[in-house]
C-alpha cells in the first residue's frame, strides 16, 4: 500500500497537476494540505473520477486539509485538533480507511518570531502531541502525515545557518519534533535515508529548486504498529518541476501488508546443522 502527503499550494488553481500526478502515480491514500478553498469549492468530482474517495476540511483562502482514498472507503474519526475549541483554522483531519487510521495535518508556519502567529505554533504543536499520544496509547496503526512545517535538524535545511531566526527552524520547535517522535513514531523518510540530504519544500524564489536549495518539512510518521511494514519512503521531487506546480513536492511511503522480517544472521563459519 502507498500512501503519501502532498501540500497542494490550492486545489483548484493546481488541479492539473494533481491529478496528473494522481493518475501516473496512483498512491492508495493521499493526505492533502493548503487547500485554499471552501468546502463547496472542493473539487469532488474531479477526485472522484480517478477512483478515489475524498474527505476535506476546507477554508476560504486559506490552509484547508483532504484525505483521498482508492484503497477503500474513508471512515472520519475527526476535523479538528482537541484542546481549543475558539480554533477554527481547517488544519488537521483524520480516517480509518484500510486498517490503519491516517491523521492529515497543516502545522501552522509561526512567522513572525517572534509573536502571536509563532504563539499559536507552539501551542497547536502541544495540542499535536496529545492528540498523538492517544492514538498511540490506542495501539491501532496509525500514520500522522502532512505539512509539518519544521526542519527537524540541519541535514534537513539547504544553509541551516540562514534560517536560525525562522519559526520552522527554531530550537522551541524542533524540541517539539524531537519530543513527538521520542513518543514512539518512526519518521520514515529519515528512517529510510538517514544520512541523505532529502528536500520535499523548494522555494519559488532564487531558482530554489534549480539550485536544490531545499526543505524537509514534509513528514509521514508511522505507529510502532506500522513501523515495522516500512518498505520504502520517497519524495517525488519531479513534480516539483512541472509548469504550474506547487513548491512542495509529493512525499510517500509503501507499507508491507504485514510486518516484514528481519532475517536472522547466523555465525559465520558454523554449520546450521550443528547442535550444542
Amino acid at each position: 500500500m502507498k500512501v503519501a502527503t502532498y501540500n497542494v499550494n490550492g486545489v483548484n488553481g493546481r488541479l492539473p497537476v494533481l491529478l496528473r500526478w494522481l493518475e501516473e502515480e496512483a498512491p492508495d491514500i493521499v493526505c492533502l494540505q493548503e487547500l485554499k478553498a471552501p468546502q463547496e469549492r472542493f473539487p469532488e468530482q474531479a477526485i472522484r473520477d480517478l477512483g478515489y474517495d475524498a474527505i476535506w476540511h476546507g477554508q476560504k483562502s486559506w490552509n484547508g486539509v483532504a484525505i483521498l482514498s482508492r484503497a477503500g472507503p474513508l471512515h472520519e474519526t475527526r476535523r479538528g485538533l482537541p484542546g481549543d475549541a475558539q480554533d477554527d483554522h481547517s488544519r488537521y483531519i483524520e480516517a480509518a480507511v484500510a486498517g490503519i487510521i491516517v491523521g492529515g495535518l497543516y502545522l501552522p508556519n509561526g512567522n513572525p518570531r517572534p509573536g502571536p502567529k509563532f504563539d499559536y505554533k507552539l501551542r497547536w504543536f502541544e495540542r499535536l502531541i496529545a492528540h498523538a499520544g492517544e492514538l498511540l496509547g490506542s495501539g491501532l496503526p496509525v500514520m500522522l502525515a502532512g505539512d509539518f512545517n519544521v526542519m527537524p535538524t540541519d541535514l534537513d535545511v539547504y544553509k541551516p545557518e540562514r534560517w536560525l531566526d525562522d519559526a520552522l527552524f527554531a530550537p522551541e520547535v524542533r524540541d517539539a519534533y524531537a519530543r513527538l517522535l521520542e513518543q514512539g513514531w518512526t519518521d520514515a523518510l529519515r528512517a529510510r535515508h538517514p544520512g541523505e540530504t532529502i528536500y520535499t519544500f523548494w522555494d519559488y524564489f532564487r531558482n530554489a529548486y534549480g539550485r536544490n536549495a531545499g526543505l524537509r518539512i514534509d513528514h509521514l510518521l508511522l505507529s510502532p504498529a506500522l513501523a515495522g511494514r516500512l518498505v520504502d519512503a520517497q519524495v517525488d521531487a519531479h513534480v516539483r518541476g512541472w509548469e504550474k506546480t506547487s513548491d512542495h513536492a509529493p512525499v510517500w511511503v509503501e507499507l508491507a501488508d504485514e510486518p516484514r522480517r528481519r532475517r536472522t544472521v547466523r555465525p559465520k563459519g558454523r554449520d546450521p546443522s550443528e547442535t550444542a
